[in-house]
């Protein structure tokens, strides 16, 4: 994920878990990787070491999501409780691809929380960015990689209906 200025829609859902795994990667998982180093350098000639090698990336893969979760959350911006008449970040909408047929839910979260395999769908994607602000009934347009594609708002609610 790029590390940049703007602002960084979130629900508080996904702010707590980034501040849960900065917690961890300063804790427990810095500790882990400080060991690793400490260890690889015990056993010598470091230019020949891979293990030594192999600590040094992975204290350097560390200290990159340290700042890339740090930056995040220096950028964001908590959606508020919103009212559930029309789609918005943090809430769940119930919609019906019209060409297939099929009825999904998802819930609709900043770029930084999606996760479609989870359900999570980023307000900046095709689909979500074209879902907010529609309301139950609203048929929305689309346009994804694979083409235009419609969608009916059947419902929104703040809580999953799963």
């Amino acid at each position: 994920m790029a590390i940049g200025n703007e602002q960084l829609i979130m629900t508080q859902e996904g702010y707590d878990k980034l501040v849960e795994e900065l917690k961890e990667l300063e804790g427990e998982r810095s500790i882990q990787v400080a060991e690793h180093l400490r260890v690889a350098r015990s056993y010598g000639d470091l230019s020949e070491n891979a293990e030594y090698d192999q600590a040094k990336k992975e204290q350097e893969d560390l200290e990159r999501r340290k700042d890339e979760v740090r930056s995040m959350l220096k950028r964001a911006v908590i959606q508020e409780d919103v009212g559930i008449d029309t789609v918005n970040v943090g809430l769940y909408v119930t919609v019906k691809n019209l060409e297939f047929d099929d009825v999904d839910e998802y819930k609709i979260v900043g770029a930084a929380e999606s996760n479609f395999l989870e359900g999570k769908l980023s307000n900046a994607s095709p689909v979500g960015s074209a879902l907010l602000g529609a309301k139950v009934g609203d048929v929305v347009t689309a346009k994804t990689p694979n083409g235009e594609a419609q969608y009916e708002v059947i419902n929104i609610s703040r809580e999953s209906s799963n």
